[in-house]
């Protein structure tokens, strides 16, 4: 887990010089894990986890001769963030480019680690991305990472056990999942889905779709922040998913756990409440394969008001420069055309490896009309996913995301193991969360 933020997040950090980081960008880009095609051009070093982002690299530096990616993987999320943190505090060691979840860009902008991309072209590349995905890497007329992937949420589901159980149609509310679970475990049936505590951006995206706005945080007033998790929406998606736990209807197992994906190629789970990119995800670790192929399928998100539909996300990165840059303007040219280039996104898409956000991609024939092996055929990017990403409309994250999680988590934990109440875990978890805002020296509203 990557350290939290602490009180000098607010204090005048100061983002470096050009010259932050030990000697500029061509001294930093010596250990590359691919080729440089061009040595004399100015080297940028990018740290990402991409599983084909060898490939997105080669296909930038061929297409470029000013400016040459120098990759390697810091490690997948948070080990990642961790390092970034150690290099913000020590002044000295982050790279140019650096790829970041959308929920965690908020903690290092509050600390000045981040570069504004509006003065160095971000303008220019707007019109690609939808105002939900713009307006998670913007505040105001700011701009802090270049969108590459996102996770509009569905309900993947496995179709021979809704024909077993007799379920005709998915639910198309949480209403009616929690009716089609009781109705397959009355018949004997697997669980129905899963309330894995080591998933909070999930329960949050489904609080937020209640209608819960947990945060609201405005860069232009650092010290500022609205605290809002024991509201009535946060309550009841609370205990609504710790009902079904309690009654035996969901899981309790964490996800990405062998056992997880054991239990998901045999049946154990009836549905899967996922992001556009489970797909790729699922198929890596063994799912869908043998004995399970051809029995996964997906429909939209269950709706807590199918008259007032929401959408939400989970997951996605983007491409940010850092402040110890020796050189914005290549930095930033690397962050905004890295895995923005045909031949990157195709292959990011066919391959599963991500759900693009590129509205080019979005609105190709051949990416709409895609046939999907995993979901036995289905056009779901038509039917399902380009929808719901073209109806998200972004989300507000606090500066503190990992602190918040951890505590998320732990509440989930103690719902499922029969501690406390959805209601209660709220409470003391607003509780938790404003306390802690305060030892930072926020002024909670």
């Amino acid at each position: 887990m990557a350290p939290v933020v602490l009180a000098l997040g607010l204090a005048a950090c100061g983002g470096g010089d050009d010259s932050a980081g030990g000697g500029g960008t061509a001294a930093k880009a010596t250990n590359c894990t691919n080729k440089v095609v061009h040595e004399d051009a100015k080297k940028v070093l990018v740290w990402a986890w991409y599983p084909n982002m060898a490939k997105v690299v080669d296909n930038f530096n061929n297409q470029h001769t000013d400016v040459q990616v120098c990759w390697t993987n810091a490690g997948q999320g948070q080990p990642e963030y961790a390092k970034f943190q150690t290099a913000i505090s020590a002044k000295k060691g982050a790279p140019d480019v650096i790829m970041l979840e959308a929920d965690q860009l908020v903690g290092f902008e509050i600390q000045d680690a981040l570069v504004d991309l509006a003065p160095y072209g971000a303008s220019g590349i707007q019109k690609n991305f939808s105002a939900g995905a713009w307006k998670d890497v913007s505040q105001g007329d700011k701009v802090f990472a270049a969108p590459v992937d996102g996770g509009p949420m569905a309900l993947i589901y496995r179709a021979d056990i809704f024909e077993k159980y007799g379920i005709k149609t998915p639910p198309k509310t949480w209403d009616e999942y929690a009716a089609d679970a009781k109705k397959v475990k009355d018949a004997g049936g697997p669980v129905f889905g899963d309330f894995g505590s080591n998933v909070p951006a999930v329960t949050t995206a489904l609080m937020i779709q209640k209608g819960a706005q947990p945060f609201v945080y405005d860069l232009s007033n650092k010290k500022n922040i609205t605290i809002k998790l024991d509201d009535q929406a946060t309550k009841d998606v609370l205990d609504y998913w710790g009902n079904l736990s309690k009654q035996g209807l969901v899981g309790k197992e964490d996800q990405f756990t062998t056992d997880y994906i054991a239990g998901m190629v045999g049946g154990k789970y009836a549905t899967y409440v996922s992001a556009a990119w489970a797909p790729g995800y699922l198929t890596g670790a063994g799912v869908g394969k043998g004995a399970d192929k051809g029995k996964f399928a997906v429909a939209p998100l269950p709706q807590w008001d199918t008259n007032n539909p929401v959408s939400v996300n989970w997951g996605g990165s983007a491409f940010a420069v850092t402040s110890q840059t020796g050189d914005k303007a290549a930095a930033a040219k690397v962050a905004l055309g890295l895995y923005a280039d045909d031949a990157s996104l195709k292959d990011g898409w066919q391959t599963q490896t991500i759900f693009p956000l590129n509205q080019n991609v979005l609105k190709s024939d051949e990416f709409l009309n895609a046939k999907i092996e995993f979901f036995n055929g289905q056009t779901v990017n038509k039917d399902i996913y380009v929808p719901a990403e073209n109806a998200y409309q972004g989300a507000v994250y606090s500066p503190f995301t990992v602190y918040y999680y951890a505590q998320l988590q732990a509440q989930i934990a103690k719902i499922n193991q029969g501690q406390t109440t959805g209601s209660q875990a709220a409470t003391d978890l607003h509780n938790q969360i404003v306390t802690y805002a305060k030892q930072q020296g926020f002024t909670v509203q």
